[in-house]
């Protein structure tokens, strides 16, 4: 059962609406070495904007932690490929990622080449928010990976839930960058989402 956390948004506008997100670690059967990291989140920003932010791989190296390459190959309407370096020198590693595009709501990243993961997928959910505040929008986010080497995925365990925060952080971060601070998230009372399976 994931551990579950009220977790304040807002604060650096004065403003708080609760929201129940749920972290988990999940060892899902046949696998020792798969872990799962899931949030949901209530936020001052559209679903065309955040789709925008997460979209945009080819930016990922300005201002996601660990990337130090993101570089797009292909594109259409609906996908993308692109090839991404990731890690602190001199330890790196490159992978390609094909990247599922249905705008507004969902961008879905999956890797199964790097010599770093057996896999690796990321889904990023953009739902309406708040009916009265036109800009926000309910985030869910979801990773899935397993590394190849039983040592990472020993570290991984220890240090996840830090590290994708601070990943999901800097995709909020980007989007002050472009779109300013979030809208206020007022309400009559605190607001609780719950977290989708």
């Amino acid at each position: 059962m994931p551990a579950r956390f009220l977790v304040g948004l807002g604060a650096a506008s004065g403003q708080h609406v609760w929201v129940r997100t749920f972290f988990r670690l999940v060892k899902p059967s046949g696998s020792d070495r798969t872990l799962q990291y899931a949030e949901r989140k209530l936020i001052g920003y559209s679903a065309e904007q955040m789709y925008e932010v997460v979209s945009r791989v080819e930016f990922y190296r300005d201002f996601v932690p660990w990337c130090t390459r993101s570089q797009v190959v292909a594109r259409s309407e609906h996908a993308l490929t692109a090839h991404m370096q990731v890690g602190f020198p001199p330890v790196l590693e490159s992978y390609t990622s094909q990247v599922e595009l249905r705008r507004p709501s969902l961008v879905r990243a999956v890797c199964r080449d790097g010599r770093l993961f057996n896999h690796l997928e990321t889904t990023w959910r953009f739902e309406p928010g708040l009916q009265h505040i036109p800009k926000s929008c309910t985030l869910d986010f979801k990773v899935s990976f397993e590394f190849r080497s039983r040592l990472h995925s020993q570290l991984a365990q220890l240090f996840l839930d830090e590290v994708v925060r601070q990943m999901t952080r800097a995709f909020l971060s980007r989007a002050v960058v472009l779109y300013g601070k979030q809208s206020p998230l007022t309400a009559k009372r605190d607001k609780v989402l719950p977290s989708t399976p």
